[in-house]
C-alpha cells in the first residue's frame, strides 16, 4: 500500500485522467536507477532515462560516490505527463506554482514531471528539467551521506545541480542559476545571519526565493569559487551542525565575520562571472537504457497507475478502484494489470478484489515480487484486523514475504513489511526483523517514515548513536517545524537520557496531546 506522500517545496506531475485513450502511444523505459513512463514515442522516454542517468553519474563523479548494485533493486519510477496543467491537476490544492515533484519511500521512490510547459517552447522543457534534477539532487544526498543539513545548503546545494548540463561530449556542472537572477540581483538579499539561521516552518513567503537564490549563491562559492581555507572552514561548520550545535552559532564559529562573508558573497555575484566545472563524458559510464511500448492493458490503465501511485488514502482510493475494475476485467492475462489492480483494491480495502487480482498475477508470472507482496499485504491486513494470535496465520503472510526477498534480496519494501509484521501481530520483531529494517533503512534513507521506524528501534535497544543519526536529518530537514518530533527526541538525547527513558518521555507527551484533545 503506498503512503501518502509528503512533498517538497520545488516539484514535479502529471494528469488527473480516469484512463489513457487507446490512441494514445505510451513507452517504459528502464535503466539502473529508473523506471520511465512517457507518452509519445520510444525516444522521448529513452531520451529522459539516459538524461537522468547522466545527471546520477555526474553526481557521483562529483561526490566521489560509487554506485551500488542494490540501487537497481529500488529504482526512482519517473512519469512524464503532458504539461505543468496536468502536474498541478494532479497535485490538489496550493499548486498555483507546482511544476513537478518527488516522494522517496520504501515502497518505490516516485517523481512526476511535464513534458512541456504551457507555453510548449524549449524554455518550459529546460525548467521542467532544472525541477526534475533539482527534486533528484536531494534523492541522492540523503541516498549517499548520513549528514544532516540545513535548510540553506539542502535546498542550495540541489539548486548548484539544477543546472547540470551535456553537450555531445562534454558535462557541465555549476552553471549560473539564471532562474534565480531576478532574485539574486533584485530580491532579499538575506544576509548570511539570516541565511544560516533560516527556519523553513516560519520563513516569510518573500524570503523563501531568497533562500534558493541565495544558498546557491553561498553553495557556489563554496564548491567552486572559494579559497582554500574557506572551504575548510565549511566542513567544519557541517561537523558542529552535525553535533548538534545551531547553524547560526557553528557558522560564526567556522567562518567567523559573517559579515565579510556576506562582502565575498556580493563581490562574486557583480563579478557577473561564475565559472563551473567541464569534464568529458568518456569519464561517465554509458547509460544502457531498454525501451518497450506499453501492453494494451497498461495503456489502459496508466492514467489510474499514476493517480494511485502519487499516494491515496482510503477514500480517494475507491473511485481509482471503480474505473479499474473493468479495464481488470478486460485484461485478466495481463500481469502488470492484475498487479497494479491488486494494489489500488488493498488501498480501497478490498481485501477480496486485491488477493483475486494478486492471485491471477502470479499464476501468469509466479515471481512477480510486486504480487507476492501484495499478497502478503492481504494476509497481514486481514490477521491484524482479525486481532489473531495465531502464529500460523502471521506465519502465512510472512512466507509470501520471504518467497519475495529471496527473488529480490534488495528490495527495500519487502523488509520493511517483514519488519513491521511483528508490530501488527503485537509481537517483539525478531533479530532477523531488526535486521531487516536496519537494511532497509540503509537502501532507502530517503523514506522519512522508515528512517523515523528505524530510529524508534535503535531507541529500544539502546543504539543511541545509531537514533542520533537517523534522526538529525529528520530534525534539521529544510522542511520540518523547529519543534518537530525527531528535533524533540534529539534533545531528550541530549540531556544524557537513555532510549528507555526518552521513549518513556515521548508516550507522556503522546498521553498529554490524546487528553488534551479529548478535552477539547
Amino acid at each position: 500500500m503506498r503512503r501518502s506522500i509528503r512533498l517538497a517545496s520545488m516539484i514535479l506531475g502529471l494528469a488527473l485522467t480516469t484512463a489513457v485513450p487507446a490512441r494514445a502511444e505510451w513507452y517504459q523505459a528502464t535503466s539502473k536507477h529508473f523506471i520511465v513512463f512517457a507518452e509519445g514515442n520510444a525516444n522521448s522516454a529513452k531520451e529522459r532515462a539516459e538524461e537522468l542517468e547522466l545527471f546520477d553519474s555526474v553526481f557521483r563523479y562529483f561526490q566521489n560516490v560509487a554506485a551500488r548494485p542494490e540501487d537497481e533493486s529500488n529504482k526512482v519510477t519517473l512519469y512524464v505527463v503532458p504539461n505543468d496543467s496536468a502536474v498541478r491537476r494532479l497535485y490538489g490544492s496550493n499548486s498555483a506554482n507546482v511544476a513537478g515533484f518527488y516522494d522517496g519511500r520504501a515502497s518505490g521512490s516516485v517523481a512526476f514531471t511535464p513534458q512541456r510547459g504551457l507555453g510548449g517552447d524549449g524554455s518550459d522543457r529546460e525548467q521542467a528539467r532544472i525541477v526534475l534534477f533539482h527534486e533528484y539532487a536531494h534523492h541522492l544526498l540523503l541516498g549517499n551521506f548520513a549528514a544532516a543539513y540545513p535548510a540553506w545548503f539542502s535546498e542550495g546545494y540541489a539548486e548548484f545541480l539544477s543546472t547540470v548540463s551535456f553537450d555531445k561530449e562534454t558535462a557541465w556542472i555549476g552553471k549560473p542559476a539564471q532562474h534565480r537572477a531576478y532574485s539574486l540581483l533584485y530580491g532579499d538579499p538575506l544576509p548570511a545571519s539570516a541565511l544560516l539561521s533560516v527556519n523553513m516552518s516560519t520563513i516569510r513567503r518573500d524570503q523563501m526565493e531568497g533562500l534558493y537564490a541565495r544558498g546557491w549563491l553561498l553553495t557556489h562559492y563554496l564548491t567552486v569559487a572559494a579559497p582554500p581555507e574557506r572551504q575548510a572552514q565549511f566542513s567544519k561548520y557541517l561537523t558542529a551542525v552535525n553535533q548538534g550545535k545551531p547553524s547560526v552559532e557553528a557558522a560564526r564559529e567556522a567562518f567567523g565575520d559573517l559579515k565579510q562573508l556576506d562582502k565575498e558573497l556580493n563581490a562574486r555575484l557583480k563579478g557577473r562571472t561564475f565559472p563551473a566545472l567541464r569534464f568529458g563524458l568518456d569519464k561517465l559510464p554509458k547509460p544502457v537504457v531498454q525501451v518497450r511500448p506499453l501492453t494494451a492493458g497498461e495503456r489502459a490503465m496508466i492514467g489510474l497507475r499514476m493517480r494511485s501511485d502519487r499516494g491515496v488514502n482510503a477514500k480517494t482510493a475507491q473511485p481509482i478502484l471503480e474505473d479499474a475494475i473493468p479495464i481488470g476485467a478486460r485484461y485478466p492475462d495481463d500481469p502488470v494489470v492484475q498487479g497494479w489492480l491488486a494494489e489500488m483494491a488493498l488501498d480501497a480495502g478490498r481485501y477480496d478484489l486485491a488477493e483475486a487480482a494478486a492471485d491471477r498475477a502470479l499464476e501468469i508470472d509466479p515471481n512477480s515480487s510486486q504480487a507476492l507482496v501484495y499478497k502478503a499485504q492481504i494476509l497481514l491486513n486481514r490477521a491484524r484486523e482479525a486481532k489473531t494470535s495465531d502464529p500460523a496465520a502471521w506465519k502465512e503472510a510472512r512466507s509470501w514475504l520471504l518467497k519475495a526477498n529471496k527473488i529480490d534480496p534488495n528490495d527495500a519494501y519487502t523488509l520493511l513489511l517483514f519488519y513491521s509484521s511483528f508490530g501488527m501481530a503485537g509481537a517483539q520483531p525478531t533479530a532477523n526483523a531488526k535486521e531487516a529494517l536496519a537494511r532497509a533503512h540503509e537502501l532507502v534513507p530517503q523514506d522519512d517514515g522508515l528512517r523515523f521506524a528505524y530510529a524508534h528501534q535503535s531507541l529500544i535497544d539502546e543504539r543511541i548513536e545509531d537514533a542520533r543519526r537517523a534522526l538529525r536529518p529528520l530534525a534539521y530537514s529544510a522542511h520540518a517545524a523547529s519543534d518537530n518530533g525527531a528535533a524533540w527526541l534529539l534533545a531528550q538525547l541530549d540531556a544524557k537520557k537513555s532510549g528507555k527513558e526518552v521513549l518513556a518521555a515521548m508516550e507522556a507527551e503522546a498521553a498529554k496531546a490524546a487528553a488534551a484533545a479529548d478535552a477539547d
